[in-house]
């Protein structure tokens, strides 16, 4: 016979009866003395870790990221060091706005979060499936996920809230334009591409830095949903885009995606046409082309969702050497509110779970915290400096000094054209794409209630192309901007 498969308690001692519990005779009451029971129902209750504020709901998978061409010249990160270089790596997909149980299928910008295990320690690329966002200053990020959430009294989503903000906000129209297009419902997690969004410093072994914008072209094709067959799915499987890619990794249909990046020399941000650290803007690819980097495909599905795709934890602010950020202010402010976001949501120790944990030796005076399942540095050194032999700083490793100027101040950036973009991506469209557009904006609108928020958003629409504002002012039965 085998050896026997005990049942215990958390504190590893058997469990005679899990069927019944403790009580006084066969009605009861039931006993406190029954540990086993009480533990079980404790658990129970804090089971559920408070869900990520946003990108609740979300999917994840295995996989590794395959260099295939040179980039040393650009960056000295070490997972990017040689061709063929296999690097681990474990993503997350998500939707931004809804709750954990809400619907895949909604239209809603995804979550592209990958992290790198590599010999240098975890390097975390947070972007979306679109290359641009609704606002570009973190300050008001806390307003703008308000207006996605339930409105207070009523506990129903708000589009006055939304297209108030967003009226108010002209600087989103791009990223809204892409939302609101073709693009907006992802037909599967495998058939869009991903962007780090932001602009980030790459820095070689000789110091010297470009300024680089990172895209995952999907190699299964984009393919998007039509709005009805959209709503279709999340009545009949809120969780069609998690079951798709979970089926896909296990029949061996490995999802794969291309790595490129577009790569800025430092001194051009000083005159490129548009801001280049303005992550509600893009480089043109005639500027600065893509640059092939490598190739990430996804070949292992989570063994348990908890403890990989619920308690893994990205941020912006997770970096290797060769890599560093941007004066971004989005981004600037993102590198504190993600790790933040982590130690209240997963705990101070969220870096040593095992999906997050760097597969080099992490050496550090940090101790403590709650949730502390490792030996806490023993009786070493727990102070820095030291005599003991304790780790050090590694001089060569600083990232590259930059120049700053400027007065303290609360400023915007210096260009505001909040048009242009968003009207070259109209008329990039086709006549069919941009009526399903027209139509979506339409119908995202009229219900709002106040048509002086209508007007000043058709407002914008007619700023970035007079054709765009026209169809949807007609569409709402509202005058066109400038008409008497």
């Amino acid at each position: 016979m085998g050896t026997e498969n005990k049942l215990t308690t958390s504190w590893g001692a058997p469990v005679g009866d899990n069927q019944n519990s403790v009580t006084a005779g066969s009605r009861g009451p039931t006993l406190i003395q029954d540990v086993h029971l009480l533990e079980k129902l404790a658990h129970f209750n804090r089971e559920r870790v408070p869900e990520r504020v946003v990108h609740a709901k979300g999917a994840g998978a295995h996989g590794y990221l395959e260099v295939t061409a040179d980039v040393t010249q650009y960056t000295k990160a070490k997972f990017l060091s040689e061709v063929g270089k296999r690097t681990p790596l474990f993503i997350r997909f998500s939707t931004v706005a809804g709750e954990s149980g809400s619907a895949d299928t909604v239209r809603d910008p995804r979550g592209f979060a990958v992290k790198f295990y590599t010999e240098d320690g975890n390097y975390d690329l947070v972007g979306n499936n679109t290359p641009v966002f609704f606002i570009r200053d973190a300050i008001k990020f806390p307003d703008f996920i308000h207006t996605q959430k339930r409105h207070p009294q009523t506990h129903l989503k708000n589009p006055n809230a939304v297209w108030d903000f967003w009226s108010l906000s002209p600087e989103s129209l791009h990223q809204v334009t892409i939302l609101m297009s073709d693009r907006g419902i992802p037909a599967t997690y495998r058939h869009m591409n991903g962007y780090g969004s932001h602009t980030f410093k790459w820095v070689n072994a000789e110091g010297k830095g470009v300024w680089i914008k990172y895209h995952f072209k999907t190699e299964q094709g984009i393919q998007n949903l039509s709005a009805d067959v959209a709503a279709q799915l999340a009545g009949e499987n809120a969780d069609y885009h998690t079951e798709d890619l979970f089926n896909a990794i296990a029949q061996g249909d490995y999802p794969s995606w291309r790595l490129y990046v577009q790569i800025m020399p430092l001194e051009d941000a000083n005159t490129y046409r548009f801001d280049p650290f303005d992550v509600t803007k893009v480089w043109s690819q005639k500027d600065y082309p893509l640059i092939e980097v490598g190739r990430m495909v996804l070949d292992r599905n989570p063994e348990n969702y908890f403890a990989e795709v619920e308690q893994a934890t990205f941020s912006p602010g997770t970096l290797v050497p060769g890599i560093d950020v941007s004066p971004d202010k989005m981004l600037q402010g993102r590198l504190f509110a993600y790790h933040d976001a982590h130690r209240y949501r997963v705990g101070a120790n969220h870096q040593a779970l095992p999906i997050n944990r760097a597969q080099n030796e992490v050496s550090n005076y940090q101790r403590d915290g709650q949730m502390r399942f490792d030996d806490n540095g023993g009786g070493s050194v727990y102070y820095e400096p030291n005599s003991f032999g304790g780790p050090k700083e590694s001089p060569s490793d600083k990232p590259a000094a930059f120049e700053v100027s400027g007065n303290a101040d609360s400023v915007a950036y210096d260009h505001h054209d909040h048009f242009t973009q968003a009207g070259d991506l109209y008329r990039l469209l086709s006549e069919d794409e941009r009526t399903r557009l027209v139509q979506t904006i339409v119908g995202a609108m009229r219900p709002v209630e106040r048509d002086d928020i209508k007007l000043r958003q058709i407002g914008h629409f007619y700023k970035a192309d007079p054709e765009y504002g026209t169809r949807i002012a007609e569409g709402l039965g509202l005058p066109v901007p400038g008409d008497k």
